[in-house]
């Protein structure tokens, strides 16, 4: 949990940002499984089918084109937000879940839980280590097979 919402979480009285903040959280997961459905996506299709029978009537005008531009550009700006926000939220579940794995395994290297806050050279380190590790794997594991035939 950031520090804001650990925050957020320990005020009694809760604050109007924090409200704020739980009233969007919901609306972007509701908005997320509405805009992710079958459903959503036939009333996508549909709208542009609508739009595009209506041009001959409009004679494929200017006004005509902008209805469409204009409206697939705020449906996209809007929907940017959304996603990033369920993308967030979905990623840090995942981050914390691994972390609880890796903390309960025994003989994991609990210095791998907050990997996301370490600087890029370490992670370059981190990931050389782990490709190191997979090709002594895979030369272990061609030995072992050559062994047995």
């Amino acid at each position: 949990m950031n520090e804001k919402a650990a925050k957020c979480a320990d005020q009694m009285p809760r604050s109007r940002r924090c409200e704020i903040n739980d009233l969007f959280r919901d609306f972007s997961r509701n908005a997320a499984e509405g805009v992710g459905s079958a459903f959503a996506f036939i009333a996508a299709i549909t709208v542009v089918i609508i739009w595009a029978a209506a041009g001959p009537v409009f004679h494929f005008s200017d006004a005509w084109q902008l209805i469409i531009n204009t409206g697939t550009t705020i449906v996209t700006f809007l929907m940017v937000f959304l996603i990033q926000n369920t993308q967030n939220r979905d990623a840090k579940a995942v981050q914390l879940k691994l972390d609880e794995l890796i903390r309960a395994l025994e003989g994991a290297r609990n210095k791998l839980v907050d990997l996301e806050n370490h600087s890029d050279g370490d992670l370059k380190k981190l990931e050389e280590e782990f490709e190191r590790l997979h090709k002594r794997s895979r030369e272990t594991d061609t030995h072992v097979a050559k062994a047995e035939s």
